[in-house]
Parts: C-alpha cells; sequence; structure tokens
C-alpha cells in the first residue's frame, strides 16, 4: 500500500508543475492581430457574397426565360405586361386550354435581394420580352451592385 502511494505522490508531483497563464499584454496583442486580419480578410468575403447574388440573379433570370420559352411552345405566344412571370404558375382564362403548366418547379421566385423579378412585353407576341431584376437598390439603373441585372 506504501508503495502505491508513493508512486501516486511521485505522479502527482509530475504533473502539478505549476505553468504560469498567459499575461493581459499577451493576451491583448493576440486580439490586435485577430482584429487586424479580420479586417483585411472581411471586405473581400462581403465582396465575393455580392458576387455571388449577382451571378444567382442571371442563372434565375436564365432560368426564368427557358421557362417562358416552354410555355410560349405550348400556348404559341409569350405572356403580356398585364400577365407578367405569374402566367408561368398560373393560368389566366384565355389560355388555360392550351397552357401545361406550371413551368416552374417551385414558386415565382425572387432576386438575392428578396425582391420580384420583373417583365416587360415585347412588341410583338412572338418576340421574347425582358426578365430582369432592379438589383441591389431595387430602382431603375444605378451601376455597380445597384445596376439593373438582365436588361
Amino acid at each position: 500500500m506504501s508503495r502505491l502511494k508513493a508512486v501516486l505522490k511521485t505522479v502527482g508531483e509530475r504533473f502539478s508543475v505549476a505553468r504560469p497563464g498567459y499575461s493581459l499584454m499577451e493576451i491583448l496583442v493576440a486580439v490586435a492581430i485577430i482584429a487586424v486580419l479580420a479586417t483585411l480578410v472581411a471586405p473581400r468575403l462581403f465582396g465575393q457574397l455580392d458576387r455571388a447574388r449577382v451571378t444567382s440573379a442571371e442563372t434565375q433570370i436564365d432560368m426564368l426565360e427557358t421557362a417562358l420559352d416552354s410555355m410560349r411552345l405550348d400556348i404559341g405566344r409569350y405572356p403580356t405586361n398585364e400577365e407578367g412571370l405569374a402566367l408561368l404558375s398560373t393560368p389566366n382564362p384565355s389560355v388555360s386550354a392550351m397552357w401545361q403548366g406550371p413551368y416552374l418547379d417551385e414558386e415565382l421566385p425572387t432576386d438575392p435581394w428578396g425582391n420580384p423579378y420583373r417583365y416587360r412585353a415585347a412588341e410583338g407576341q412572338s418576340d421574347r420580352g425582358q426578365v430582369y431584376s432592379l438589383g441591389a437598390d431595387n430602382a431603375e439603373g444605378g451601376s455597380g451592385l445597384d445596376a439593373d441585372i438582365g436588361i
């Protein structure tokens, strides 16, 4: 029993070596370095996010235009301004006999900024209109991230 106590005492002494903790100055320097790195990296990450939103909007516009082309094959024309993109999901009485939709797997999507996509009918019924997003500012025109997409 005394031998066991001696071994336990020796092991305990080995692991109980006093180690000093980090000083306040070392912690402050580490936090400062992390803050500097964050300020350098954050703008690049947010820039990537903004570019991803524009790319997502362009992809969704292409998908909506493809759905419009499929619908035109069935009903013989593109939607009017009044019918808009809603005709992809729900037929109106004038086309219900020929309408084979819905032409989207899900509900009509919103743009990456949460605003509805816009549709402007072309002059002739055989021409596809424009599907577009007003961009980040949700207003006509603009530049950079606020530029309209799809026009």
